[in-house]
């Protein structure tokens, strides 16, 4: 067998795994309906937030604009932005008339061993603990999200009916610009075949992630795995949230958002590289072997197979059948972005953005400049505490 027929072998039986071994990661299905409970919890929402002055404002609005039956509260860290970002939420609440449901504080000064969100989080937790200790869910967000009117009331719903200590969502990302189309469908796509959401859901299983964007948690679970402190230091701080929660034997589920949408926008490349590159080394746990299997294996399941499609010999029928099976895969997080159809085609090219970035991602960490955010350097080669 020559080489290019083992390379076309080896991905089409990697993609007749994952389709049917890998927690049918490539299916995306609606969160399903819940019973409406009796009575309704309170909730405060815990924003930290960093030179956010452009976004906070429709934010605020958002969150103060749902139509959750039970009282809801708004939390604001102000993170020391120098853009105005305390006095453009505090705005936003006055002009709708409902700004004694925001309380915006000012996070003390980062000590070592922190990272700025969590920092940020943990000072918001305890503000939030203290003005409204009769609160029963705690809704962990960031500054740059458009809450759906009625995404909270259907997630407090489904923790009630379901028993859940934990719910998280992955909000709908922008895919305004052209690189936002072919990137960001596919940040998602990577998100769900590392941690499929079906296996999140399972008690059984220990696979645990979460999308920080939206995190609704009980405060008695928080405070069952240490608070915030508990993962003070971690850059990838909601899928480290999620498996403290599961290693107390919480119940969690993480699905797609309706209708809450990321107002960050990535016009260009370089904001889209910069963040599958902020993490991706992370990820791998700074391992050089697990980089060099990454490379790997991103080569021969996604960029060899239409290259063995596209060529006359060895390898050229198998290549075309892991390449459609990668389409298959691939086209219900294009159509869940509502996107052309065959935007799905393109993943081989947008895998090797994805390759270049993880690449990058270890060469910054390696400089000392890993996890790079908001001015910050988080993720640095031989550095215990985070700056």
């Amino acid at each position: 067998m020559s080489l290019a027929s083992l390379a076309g072998v080896v991905g089409a039986g990697a993609w007749a795994w994952l389709l049917t071994m890998r927690g049918s990661f490539w299916r995306i299905e609606g969160a399903p309906q819940a019973v409406v409970p009796e009575v309704w919890p309170q909730v405060v929402a815990v924003i930290p937030a960093r030179d956010e002055a452009d976004v906070i404002g429709a934010t605020i609005e958002s969150l103060l604009s749902q139509n959750y039956p039970g009282d809801f509260s708004v939390v604001l860290v102000d993170d020391h932005s120098s853009d105005g970002t305390a006095e453009a939420a505090r705005k936003a609440a006055e002009e709708m008339g409902l700004a004694a449901r925001v309380t915006v504080v000012e996070a003390p000064d980062l000590p070592r061993g922190w990272t700025g969100k969590m920092w940020a989080q943990n000072h918001g937790v305890a503000v939030a603990r203290s003005r409204f200790p009769e609160a029963d869910l705690l809704l962990l967000s960031d500054a740059d999200i458009r809450h759906g009117a009625g995404e909270l009331r259907r997630t407090v719903s489904r923790m009630l009916a379901e028993g859940l200590d934990m719910a998280s969502l992955m909000v709908r990302l922008s895919t305004e610009s052209v690189w936002e189309k072919a990137i960001v469908p596919a940040f998602v796509f990577f998100f769900r075949m590392l941690y499929p959401f079906a296996w999140v859901k399972d008690s059984r299983s220990t696979t645990a992630a979460a999308a920080g964007g939206y995190v609704l948690i009980r405060p008695a679970m928080l405070e069952k795995i240490g608070g915030i402190k508990a993962i003070k230091d971690a850059l990838i701080d909601d899928c480290t949230l999620a498996a403290a929660v599961k290693a107390h034997h919480g119940r969690l589920t993480l699905d797609l958002a309706e209708e809450t949408i990321s107002t960050r926008r990535y016009e260009g490349p370089e904001g889209l590289w910069r963040m599958i590159s902020r993490s991706a080394y992370t990820q791998l746990r700074h391992s050089p072997p697990l980089l060099l299997g990454t490379v790997v294996c991103m080569l021969l399941v996604f960029v060899l197979p239409p290259l063995l499609a596209m060529r006359n010999g060895g390898g050229a029928s198998t290549g075309a059948l892991a390449w459609a099976a990668m389409t298959i895969a691939y086209y219900p997080m294009i159509r869940y972005y509502r996107l052309m159809p065959l935007w799905a085609l393109a993943l081989p090219l947008v895998s090797l953005f994805y390759l270049g970035a993880t690449l990058h991602s270890a060469w910054m960490y390696w400089r000392g400049r890993g996890g790079e955010w908001k001015g910050r350097a988080q993720d640095t080669h031989g550095q215990g505490a985070r700056s």
